[in-house]
């Protein structure tokens, strides 16, 4: 089980913005922040639901090419609306929403480069 996943950010502003759009689709929204002030430099901000982070963004990262991260959604709709929000603030294209029957016949998902080249997937597992 993994407790939590961090990415490094070129422009933390910016992909703040587009994780905070992204991620609002999916219900998973900011629940901690750490200030540049509170540790010497350093900036991020934890997502999860409820009061837990389990997907941070923090400041000072390089290019994030060769980064997957997937996110569950609870319906097809909500992936549609995770990757209309993505391609909004900044996103591009890496697999437009639909079935990716290679993976199982359901397997409904949204892919997008993040602002860093980070893939970053929606994926919703039920039938439609």
């Amino acid at each position: 089980m993994i407790d939590h996943i961090g990415i490094g950010a070129a422009d933390y502003a910016a992909a703040r913005r587009f994780y905070d759009a992204a991620l609002a689709t999916l219900g998973i929204v900011p629940v901690m922040e750490i200030t540049a002030e509170e540790s010497g430099g350093y900036q991020g901000v934890g997502y999860g639901r409820g009061d837990k982070p389990f997907f941070w963004v923090s400041s000072g990262g390089a290019r994030g090419a060769g980064i997957h991260i997937a996110f569950t959604a609870p319906d097809r709709a909500t992936v549609d609306a995770f990757y209309a929000a993505a391609m909004a603030h900044g996103g591009r294209d890496n697999g437009a929403p639909g079935l990716r029957p290679h993976y199982h016949p359901d397997y409904y998902g949204a892919f997008v480069f993040d602002l860093d080249g980070v893939n970053v997937e929606a994926v919703c597992h039920a039938p439609a």
